[in-house]
């Protein structure tokens, strides 16, 4: 019987811990080692890279790891898989081969393309990216033709998982479940130290007096030390089962909690479509499996849809800001004043912006012992197709105010001349009607073909609830008391996972945190549409927040621009909790 795979994580997104790599590879035993570079953001960031340059389009931090890494993963017999190839996995393909001559460690190399359909269709004026999500059948082409680095353009975060326990089990395409487990711990494994520790709402059950190590407060805490967690690897079974945990004595921790948040993270309803499998998330179960070991279990899968997404990116035109600093007294009055000002400034100019948003935070405490507390902020934030409408008219309606509007006139920072902003829009194309292509370490061309069984997603109806708390006393306290939460973004849309870690515990919120409620605990959503999706294995409860984000994370329309604390504003909202939870 093949045994299981040990496969880990060195890369969350583009600007990760540089040392990562190394570290993954020195730390202990693994089979394949996996780097997640893109994010939506990053493609534009890509795209306008391969605008100045077109031999670039790929994560350049990548080739500078490996100059350390790429004796230890040959001396050590570990593949390295990476999306780093961004908008030109060939390039980056052809200059890992030019490292390894040049450091002298002969690999085999080889990458997967077809991905790219800027040139494949009519998406729009101004679209800079268009790139697919593929899975991982290329990735698993490529491993089976020995190669040792597998460098991709756009697949799913997933797929660099998927693909590789693909290779090692030799699993077929229409090994549904297996297949979903892989998509599983790929989704736990991509975001890196987000699986140990890291962004983590109970991060305080990790900490002792002395601020950042563990204590015995739980079973397999003790001596967690929580400023340098460790990256997350999974060991995965041929029937897709897993265990998540991490290289012994790295830093950080791995348990259940750990793990639910992670798996909730940017994800929609229970159905988690895939280009390669349809994982039920609904029926994934977690359990405790020793210290740092957390045993993923459950995952059903079905046949994947018949299309696949497709990521554009375009630059929607031109962004200025400036924050004004409000001190002391009659912060609303003051704050009214400038913007008469500005607006009044701007009514004078010939090239007014377009679009102007004002909005005023309330940090400012009365009686205040610093300046900074008591201090409001108030921003400014103009776009426009031309450059020249947010560069100097905003500059110099600001600043030519400086001697003469509100009392304690300041800004944080001096406005610039305005940076171009993007916007980010998905759309979806037939699995068939995408060329996805593995190039082999000889250069042969392996076409990739589509799944022959697919199937259109649907909802997955709620399940039962389970019996509510019986009445008794309660108090108002902050939601974060008994729940934990994570939060992202998708494109315009932002997802809050939220869970609780006992039974009584999801008797509670399950009634208590309803769609209604939800609005009502964060008004920016009061307007919105808000689905609830029920996920009772992992006491946990889905929301998505259809256009919070406007254009997306590029476009920047709100101050958590992708929407990473709104799962904790939410946990700091006070409702009233049974005083049994609490």
């Amino acid at each position: 019987m093949t045994r299981a795979l040990r496969i880990g994580n060195a890369s969350g997104f583009y600007g990760d811990r540089f040392d990562a790599l190394r570290e993954m590879l020195t730390g202990g035993e693994l089979d394949v080692l996996t780097g997640d570079y893109l994010a939506e953001l990053t493609m534009l960031i890509l795209g306008r890279d391969r605008l100045r340059d077109p031999k670039l389009g790929y994560a350049k931090t990548f080739l500078r790891q490996l100059e350390e890494g790429l004796g230890l993963a040959k001396e050590r017999g570990v593949r390295i898989v990476v999306n780093a190839g961004g908008l030109n996995p060939a390039g980056l393909a052809a200059a890992v081969r030019e490292l390894s001559e040049r450091v002298g460690v002969s690999v085999r190399v080889a990458h997967v393309e077809g991905d790219d359909l800027l040139g494949r269709g009519d998406w729009g004026e101004g679209v800079l990216t268009a790139n697919a999500y593929l899975g991982g059948g290329g990735i698993a082409a490529c491993l089976r033709a020995g190669a040792d680095i597998v460098v991709t353009g756009r697949v799913t975060d997933a797929a660099l998982v998927t693909g590789p326990a693909a290779w090692w089990f030799d699993w077929g395409p229409e090994e549904y479940d297996a297949l979903a487990g892989a998509v599983v711990a790929g989704h736990v494994l991509e975001c890196g130290t987000q699986a140990t520790g890291g962004n983590y709402s109970f991060f305080t059950d990790f900490m002792d007096l002395r601020g950042f190590t563990g204590h015995a407060g739980g079973a397999g805490r003790a001596g967690h030390d929580m400023r340098r967690p460790g990256f997350p690897l999974a060991e995965i079974s041929a029937d897709g089962t897993c265990v998540i945990t991490k290289h012994e004595g790295t830093g950080g921790a791995v348990d259940t909690g750990t793990v639910t948040a992670q798996l909730l993270y940017e994800t929609g309803p229970a159905r988690y479509a895939g280009p390669d499998v349809t994982a039920r998330l609904d029926t994934v179960s977690l359990r405790q499996d020793g210290p740092d070991r957390v045993r993923i279990e459950g995952a059903r899968g079905e046949a994947p849809p018949p299309t696949l997404k497709v990521g554009l990116n375009r630059l929607g035109g031109f962004r200025n800001e400036v924050v004004f600093v409000l001190t002391g007294l009659d912060v609303e009055e003051k704050a009214a004043l400038v913007k008469s000002q500005v607006e009044e400034a701007f009514g004078r100019s010939k090239s007014r912006p377009q679009e102007m948003t004002w909005e005023l935070a309330r940090t400012d405490k009365p009686d205040a012992a610093t300046e900074e507390t008591a201090s409001a902020l108030l921003r400014l934030v103009v776009r426009d197709p031309d450059a020249d409408a947010v560069g100097r008219v905003v500059s110099g309606a600001a600043i030519e105010l400086a001697l003469g509007s509100y009392p304690g006139f300041h800004v944080t920072a001096p406005p610039g001349k305005g940076a171009p902003y993007g916007v980010f829009r998905a759309e979806y194309t037939a699995q068939g009607d995408v060329p996805h292509v593995a190039v082999l370490p000889d250069g042969a061309r392996e076409s990739v073909a589509p799944p022959a069984t697919t199937r259109t997603l649907a909802d997955v109806p709620e399940p039962q609830a389970p019996e509510p708390l019986p009445p008794g006393p309660a108090r108002l306290a902050p939601l974060g008391r008994v729940a934990g939460a994570r939060s992202g973004d998708k494109g315009g849309d932002a997802n809050v996972g939220v869970w609780v870690r006992s039974d009584d515990a999801w008797r509670w919120l399950c009634h208590e945190l309803t769609v209604e409620r939800f609005r009502e605990l964060l008004p920016e959503a009061r307007e919105l549409t808000v689905s609830r999706h029920v996920l009772p294995n992992l006491r946990a409860l889905n929301f998505v927040v259809e256009g919070l984000l406007g254009d997306g994370v590029a476009a920047q329309a709100r101050f958590d621009p992708q929407a990473k604390g709104l799962g904790e504003w939410l946990r700091s909202r006070h409702l009233n909790i049974p005083e049994v939870l609490l």
